[in-house]
């Protein structure tokens, strides 16, 4: 028996991506796909015999009026960011000034079934705001290659989409410029993420920018690695006091990270900040409430919510692509937790 074709082969077939396959045979209006793609596209499944799932099919056509915020990671993660619900006020506000509603979805890079492309094919959306993508996310380059609308909280390693972020790079050089402000000399690093992440590796190169200009040599061996949850920051902690590295300060890339950290400080009677300075990043809410106060990175959580929603929902009403990427500003909010306190 004949094996069926699959989308694949006819974007194989055809030279172009799955997401112009599916958005082709699909008949999703708004899509900016040349005739000529189009009716290579035709063609290829004409010859392959392939044709679309019916309950693709069979979508429901016209505006939806919803936005969807999306989070490049599992679920478990996605919740556990303590960021995240300051980014949805932010959205939620422009989104209700303008008629629209607002669905949160975690999507993992890897999971094909529940795509940033099937929520545009199932018409669950008009259009995406996209927190966290990977550095070399495909998905996201050919979505914006078809013209479905969508934003970015973040950075990807291709030019022109339009955006919503953070010099994470400048920010991170801040809060370590602060510890060696107090005379800290070695100090270690726990990263918000896998360097996969454009935020990670910038955060992670802030932190190294900051050591070498105050000729400080940068080792490897303490940069830790956290994974967007409090359990991560434990376990990283864990490894560091397990070490024989000893460092007097350590510079964790995100808040929520943090906590899990803390608490391994405090199963072995380690005080903050009399035995270890701990600086933070992101300043969700938690921050100023722990003992001690969290010294960090004030990150302009619902800003970043409110100018995506305002990129997001020109781009439907004008029907054109923004060419605004925006940065916003970040602030180092000093507390108890790396020893000193602004006045």
């Amino acid at each position: 028996m004949n094996k069926r074709a699959t989308a694949k082969d006819v974007a194989d077939a055809a030279g172009v991506s799955r997401t112009t396959v599916s958005f082709v045979l699909n008949n999703i209006e708004g899509m900016r796909i040349s005739k000529k793609t189009r009716q290579k596209v035709l063609q290829a499944a004409e010859a392959l015999n392939y044709h679309p799932d019916a309950s693709a099919r069979s979508m429901v056509k016209g505006k939806t009026f919803i936005l969807g915020f999306v989070v490049r990671q599992e679920p478990d993660k996605a919740y556990a960011d303590l960021l995240l619900p300051e980014v949805m006020r932010g959205i939620s506000e422009v989104a209700g000034e303008h008629g629209y509603h607002l669905i949160f979805k975690p999507v993992p890079p890897a999971d094909e079934k529940n795509s940033l492309t099937t929520l545009f094919l199932e018409h669950q959306v008009d259009g995406l705001i996209v927190s966290g993508p990977l550095s070399n996310d495909q998905e996201i380059v050919d979505l914006f290659g078809a013209n479905a609308p969508i934003i970015l909280q973040g950075r990807i390693d291709y030019p022109n989409i339009p955006s919503v972020d953070i010099n994470n790079r400048k920010a991170a050089e801040k809060a370590v410029n602060h510890l060696v402000s107090l005379g800290h000399e070695r100090i270690a690093f726990i990263s918000n993420a896998s360097l996969q992440y454009s935020s990670s590796k910038d955060r992670l190169a802030g932190y190294r920018r900051a050591l070498e200009s105050a000729g400080l040599q940068y080792d490897e061996a303490l940069v830790f690695y956290g994974d967007r949850t409090p359990d991560s920051g434990y376990q990283a902690m864990k490894n560091i006091l397990r070490s024989s590295l000893e460092p007097s300060a350590v510079f964790i890339a995100s808040d929520t990270v943090t906590l899990g950290s803390l608490n391994a400080l405090y199963q072995e009677n380690i005080r903050v900040p009399e035995d270890i300075a701990i600086m933070g990043f992101d300043d969700i809410p938690l921050s100023k409430h722990l003992a001690p106060p969290l010294s960090t990175i004030h990150i302009p959580a619902h800003d970043l919510g409110w100018n995506a929603a305002k990129l997001l929902i020109r781009w439907l009403d004008q029907k054109e692509i923004p060419e605004q990427n925006c940065i916003l500003d970040t602030e180092l909010v000093v507390r108890e937790s790396c020893g000193s306190r602004q006045k």
